[in-house]
């Protein structure tokens, strides 16, 4: 049985981590499982959104070494990078949401450790509970963080800090991931956060979202001569779209949009 839940309801995928009997700890089937339900949603053409939450205490602890180190040889294979994007299995876990053309939105709880850590800063959006605890916690083990944290993290703080956690392991709490950009925002009710920014996402056209999402993804790390060819290349995609004729119409008759399935 899958300890990852997957159910679409009113056009959103919610994808749970299920073992809150162990913090959500991570095994070779939920990270297997996780870059699945990753491939799910990029193929889904009806999702506006995805929201990642935990089962019971916690976000989740990490990988479940105990569990793992049970599987040596699978354990070893999953370092085989077997995507375009060079990632293996255990990268896919986090990075493949960014291939997931609908905003995904990882709602942190309780512990959010390791491997967990690195699925939330996968993710488009972080929301966090006021009582949430973060830690890079591999130093803890003498290793370093291989889930995709060194592309992730690069894009929300700076370099020192991104060092200082890596090799210390130190925990911090959500007010301070808060002030160093890694989750986006903190409250008593992070879900009722996520699900508030989905009914906005979903005012607009999820060809203009799923292009905006296209746009920073494959631009953020490169100067202008290359991201202006993928402006160009997007805009001209969406003025051919059935959406954006939507969007504009609707806006001319000031009435709320119905936007057909994403192209």
């Amino acid at each position: 049985m899958s300890n990852i839940d997957y159910e679409v309801r009113d056009e959103v995928a919610y994808v749970r981590l299920n073992r809150p009997e162990k913090h959500n700890g991570l095994t070779l089937d939920m990270i297997d499982d996780l870059a699945k339900a990753a491939d799910r949603a990029k193929n889904d053409r009806s999702l506006r959104a995805v929201v990642i939450s935990g089962e019971g205490s916690s976000f989740s602890s990490g990988l479940d070494f105990a569990s793992a180190g049970k599987e040596q040889r699978r354990l070893f294979m999953n370092f085989v990078p077997k995507r375009i994007s060079a990632a293996n299995n255990f990268q896919a876990a986090g990075w493949a949401w960014r291939s997931v053309p609908a905003p995904v939105i990882a709602v942190v709880h309780g512990h959010c450790y390791g491997g967990g850590l690195q699925i939330a800063l996968g993710a488009d959006f972080r929301f966090s509970s006021t009582e949430a605890d973060f830690s890079i916690l591999e130093a803890k083990w003498g290793l370093i963080p291989d889930m995709s944290l060194s592309a992730s993290i690069a894009q929300l703080t700076t370099i020192d800090l991104a060092k200082r956690l890596t090799m210390t392991g130190e925990m911090f709490t959500a007010k301070q991931a808060l002030e160093w950009g890694l989750v986006t925002g903190v409250s008593a009710d992070p879900m009722k956060d996520a699900l508030a920014l989905v009914d906005k996402l979903k005012e607009r056209s999820p060809d203009a979202v799923a292009a905006s999402k296209a746009l920073f993804e494959n631009t953020w790390y490169s100067g202008s001569r290359l991201s202006f060819p993928v402006e160009q290349a997007l805009q001209l995609g969406l003025l051919r779209g059935k959406n954006r004729a939507i969007a504009r119409n609707a806006a001319i008759a000031k009435e709320k949009p119905n936007f057909v399935e994403r192209s």
